[in-house]
């Protein structure tokens, strides 16, 4: 196992509030990535000087990202570009009259983590993966990201022959 693969299995054993960080730091370079067009090495750059802002520190409080949480991040954005053409894919299958270029950037790519997650992570359990979409949907997307998320991925979880409680 390489040393990063090392540490993104550390990360997925840690408390939940690392995976939680790595998330929201992995949401927030696929969207800085989608809306300034960044590479990914610059996106990682940027986020490796051990802070970022967090909508939940509106008070201007800043959360340290923990290296752990941080490379966790880069596991899920690099696996999500990586994968990006069978994730849309599938998040093409679901999404019953939405083109996913039209959807908002945030749900757009809250999905894209989190069909990374259910397909190519599954030692993270489904109901997990769900509910920190949503979480992560309802913080950052439009009053209702939360529930067309949850819409998406209840239907996929079949498609990935993924049971919602495991």
């Amino acid at each position: 196992m390489t040393r990063t693969g090392a540490a993104a299995t550390e990360v997925r054993r840690s408390p939940a509030g690392k995976r939680r960080q790595a998330r929201e730091m992995a949401l927030q370079m696929l969207y800085q990535r989608e809306i300034g067009r960044l590479e990914p090495r610059q996106l990682v750059r940027e986020f490796d000087v051990h802070s970022f802002r967090s909508e939940t520190a509106a008070a201007g409080a800043t959360l340290h990202a923990s290296k752990l949480a941080l490379v966790y991040a880069r596991t899920l954005l690099e696996g999500s570009l990586v994968n990006q053409e069978s994730i849309d894919s599938l998040i093409d299958e679901q999404a019953e009259n939405w083109r996913l270029e039209r959807m908002p950037v945030v749900d757009r790519n809250v999905l894209r983590l989190a069909v990374y997650e259910l397909r190519y992570q599954p030692d993270v359990p489904a109901v997990v993966v769900i509910d920190e979409a949503i979480e992560l949907a309802k913080k950052f997307g439009t009053e209702q990201s939360g529930r067309f998320v949850n819409g998406i991925l209840d239907a996929l979880l079949a498609t990935l022959g993924r049971d919602a409680n495991r």
